[in-house]
């Protein structure tokens, strides 16, 4: 398993910022903040985050939902398969999903939860790509509303973010509000079992990818596994930090700033021997909005790298990628930087 380790590495790889400062009422606060994040994008696009204000015990409760939901049986799990659902919202079986192109499919099982939206909805009956009612397990009588609390929740922070990233690409703070307005989001619920001891040479949790949409924000467990491409082509830990969230970068946010801010690939190898539980919350903004070059993004004569599109159009394309395999592709020796993108 040695094409699977990474190296631990200690001088603060990845910046932890404190992104408290995005809610002072002193706006040289916020633009402090806003110089932290725009470091970070343009290295790995990776950060670990504090300050960002959530309950403890909201966190505590979704791990432990998650956990429970997971050691359901497979009858109750395969009841809301989200081959169920118009939105792709819930149960995603093991090994049902390959990110990484030549690996063998992912060791990890998930649950979908996007916005709660009824059949009836106009966005849901107008097609909107991956809305609709989502599908919730039976006989788990607090599941429901500790999702939908923790989901309201992470809107709020996903939207303090994109005033951050506004703040650090030198925009007005509002640049992001029409983005923000009925954003499309997903909080995936994941389990990895424990990496086996006779598993294929490529086979890993999570293969490796880069996300689809805006942002990221990730929490972990205490037992590790994230690992993320370094500068130096080299694979990283990306360790758990006590009361902290990964966010990254998805494609989207390159693609609007001409690949400045970086989309990096990351995958999950869960060494630690236990079950190992991972959320993380994609926040992809508003479906119609225009996603094209953004002020500042450019050079002088410098070409647009992409065409302009819509958050809708960049998604669907995407899933598409990722979903259409009809069957396994074939075998490959590594994953590459450019590899198709796609999220867990």
């Amino acid at each position: 398993m040695e094409k699977l380790n990474a190296r631990h590495v200690t001088d603060n790889a990845l910046p932890v910022i404190d992104v408290s400062g995005l809610r002072s009422a002193d706006p040289a606060d916020r633009e402090a903040v806003g110089a932290n994040i725009r470091a970070a994008c343009l290295d790995l696009g990776f950060m670990y985050i504090v300050g960002y204000g959530i309950s403890p015990d909201l966190r505590r409760s979704v791990f432990d939902q998650t956990a429970a939901f997971f050691s359901l049986p497979e009858e109750d799990k395969l009841a809301i398969d989200m081959k169920h659902s118009v939105g792709n919202a819930g149960y995603e079986p093991m090994r049902a999903q390959t990110l990484e192109a030549g690996a063998p499919p992912d060791l990890k099982e998930g649950l979908y939860i996007g916005e709660e939206l009824s059949l009836d909805h106009p966005r849901v009956v107008a097609g909107g790509f991956n809305l609709g009612p989502n599908q919730w397990p039976k006989n788990m009588p607090v599941f429901r509303d500790t999702m939908n609390t923790y989901t309201e929740e992470m809107l709020g922070l996903g939207e303090i973010l994109m005033r951050g990233i506004a703040l650090s690409l030198e925009l007005a703070e509002d640049f992001f509000t029409d983005y923000c307005t009925d954003p499309l989001i997903g909080l995936r619920l994941l389990h990895y079992p424990p990496q086996p001891a006779n598993a294929h040479p490529d086979e890993k949790g999570c293969g490796a990818h880069t996300d689809f949409g805006g942002i990221t924000m990730l929490m972990q467990d205490d037992l590790g596994g994230l690992q993320v491409m370094g500068a130096d082509n080299e694979w990283i830990h990306a360790p758990p930090m006590e009361n902290s969230y990964i966010v990254n970068l998805g494609d989207m946010i390159a693609r609007w700033t001409n690949d400045k801010y970086r989309s990096t690939l990351h995958r999950v190898v869960n060494f630690s021997g236990k079950e190992r539980y991972s959320i993380p919350f994609f926040y992809s903004g508003r479906l119609d909005h225009e996603v094209a070059a953004l002020p500042g993004c450019l050079e002088p004569g410098e070409t647009p790298r992409y065409s302009p599109t819509t958050v809708e159009a960049h998604m669907r394309d995407m899933y598409a990628r990722t979903y259409i395999r009809a069957r396994p592709p074939p075998k490959a020796k590594h994953a590459q930087r450019h590899a198709p993108r796609s999220q867990p």
